[in-house]
């Protein structure tokens, strides 16, 4: 592992720096669909700017726009070290925001679909997504969690990693088969950082840049942008790179410009300085 990759499971090597889906058929939560071909823009220069890992969801969609459908329509056939790592969990309610869960006996189903449509026979990594928008709430997850992990054996995910969960439950995931990456909502805080980066266990903070929901701290992070000459949503990922190296980074756009200017954080160096003044 080097400060720019990270080994995934230890046998998938991906740049820390990737790209998330979420944005791709929607621009806001509750905005319109988005143009087909913006997204599938985006998608083929990010693979040309180097992202090797890209995160999407088969609820990432509005109206007939899917993430996964873009996906397929702009990568594949999909280049060799490619890694697409998909969620399962949440389902869609009637306005087609994902507000319940997914009962064991439907979890198959969502990898199905998702395989599916993405156009491949195994998918690299699929978290099991728990709760809604709020925190980790304290559920049971080895249930779920066994019915992914008999997929896995039976040749249909290759690694498995869990979502918005405690200690408790990456524990209770752990017991049951190996876990690969944690995806925690940002500002949650670190908390599982530490157990992550004991077990070589890939911490992939969700919404780094705020999602829209959450603004960036510009106060804090303007002065050491002005300093380097860059945008303080480039020092947000250069700061969190610099978190940890078991720490990946996922900024999701549906735009041209956007992703330009997410990608180009991989060439910020952050001085002690930098730092200092970053964590205050």
């Amino acid at each position: 592992m080097t400060s720019r990759t990270f080994s995934l499971g230890g046998d998938l090597t991906i740049n820390r720096l990737g790209f998330g889906a979420m944005r791709l058929a929607t621009g806001t939560f509750g905005g319109p669909p988005r143009a087909p071909q913006s997204g599938i823009a985006v998608l083929r220069r990010a693979v040309e700017l180097g992202v090797d890992h890209i995160d999407t969801a088969g609820f990432y969609s509005r109206g007939d726009v899917r993430a996964n459908e873009l996906i397929r329509t702009a990568l594949a056939p999909y280049r060799a070290g490619l890694v697409i790592a998909t969620k399962v969990g949440p389902l869609p309610g009637p306005d087609g925001v994902p507000t319940g869960q997914a009962a064991p006996d439907q979890l198959r189903g969502l990898v199905e679909t998702d395989l599916r449509a993405l156009g491949l026979d195994r998918l690299d990594l699929v978290y099991l997504r728990v709760g809604g928008m709020t925190g980790p709430g304290g559920e049971s997850i080895a249930e779920r969690f066994a019915v992914l992990a008999e997929l896995r054996a039976q040749g249909l995910i290759r690694h498995l990693g869990v979502s918005n969960v405690d200690a408790a439950q990456l524990a209770e995931a752990q017991a049951v088969a190996p876990v690969t990456a944690v995806q925690n909502r940002h500002t949650d805080g670190p908390g599982l950082l530490a157990p992550c980066e004991k077990a070589g266990i890939a911490y992939v903070p969700y919404f780094p840049l705020g999602g829209g929901v959450e603004p960036l701290d510009t106060a804090r992070l303007g002065k050491v942008a002005a300093r380097l000459g860059a945008t303080t949503a480039q020092v947000a990922l250069a700061s969190l790179l610099a978190t940890s190296p078991s720490v990946l980074a996922i900024p999701g756009t549906g735009r041209l410009d956007h992703l330009e200017e997410n990608l180009a954080a991989n060439d910020l160096s952050l001085t002690d300085e930098d730092l200092s003044d970053l964590r205050g």
